[in-house]
């Protein structure tokens, strides 16, 4: 069974009396695993795809199971469960607590699951700062980190608390070249070692290719889906 899968999942915002149509009938399949990147212009729908896998929002039509679980037909507490348990995100602007230091920006994402101890905590908090490449600067504030350090917090925070799924909003934008490819390293090492799932939204050709899969979208609609070694995904 897929970790992800979408059927005729659509979008529309109301602009006053006009109807804006954000995705228009999206049909998608990920298993756990994966390393995804969605890419396509600005406009074609990538952020309000994600927004709706990650329950930031919901659907105006078509169904949307995660992990075996139907999203559609859950409450707003529902939704914020199932992101709390098992979704991490990363974004562009890091989204950082800036009065809070690294350690405890990445212990603020665990600490609300109320799965371990303080010893296992700063355990696994201190195991995860040191696999992003951030052993000793964990008592910085965001303000004494650089652009890349930020970015590896954000990482290291989505995934401390071991989900199933970590979404990736375009999570190079603010990067240079060099650091855009020690981030994207550090993400592809998890993917690998943890068998965490990874999808992006992207426009930034660098991130392409790091993915295994390549999902375009244009208007609404996915125009093309097919793996690094070309072979095409059939929805």
């Amino acid at each position: 069974m897929a970790l992800l899968e979408l059927r005729g999942v659509a979008k529309v915002y109301q602009q006053g009396r006009i109807a804006v149509p954000a995705l228009r009938g999206i049909d998608l399949e990920v298993e756990a695993g994966e390393f995804v990147a969605i890419f396509g212009p600005s406009g074609s729908g990538k952020t309000t795809l994600l927004n709706l896998i990650g329950c930031l929002d919901k659907p105006t039509a078509g169904t949307l199971v995660f992990d075996g679980v139907e999203l559609i037909g859950l409450d707003q507490k529902g939704l914020a469960k199932v992101r709390r348990e098992n979704i991490g995100f990363i974004f562009q602007s890091y989204n950082l607590i800036p009065v809070l230091t690294a350690y405890e920006n990445v212990e603020f994402a665990i600490r609300l699951l109320n799965r371990h101890d303080k010893r296992e905590l700063r355990e696994r908090v201190m195991e995860m700062l040191a696999a992003v490449g951030l052993e000793g600067l964990e008592n910085r504030k965001p303000n004494e980190l650089s652009g890349g350090q930020k970015q590896r917090v954000a990482i290291a925070r989505a995934l401390v608390k071991e989900p199933k799924l970590v979404l990736a909003d375009e999570p190079t934008a603010n990067l240079d070249s060099k650091t855009s490819e020690e981030v994207l390293e550090v993400m592809v090492k998890m993917n690998k070692e943890l068998g965490t799932t990874f999808i992006f939204s992207t426009h930034d050709p660098r991130v392409m290719e790091y993915a295994a899969r390549l999902v375009e979208i244009r208007d609404g609609l996915i125009s093309s889906d097919r793996r690094r070694d070309g072979a095409v995904v059939s929805h």
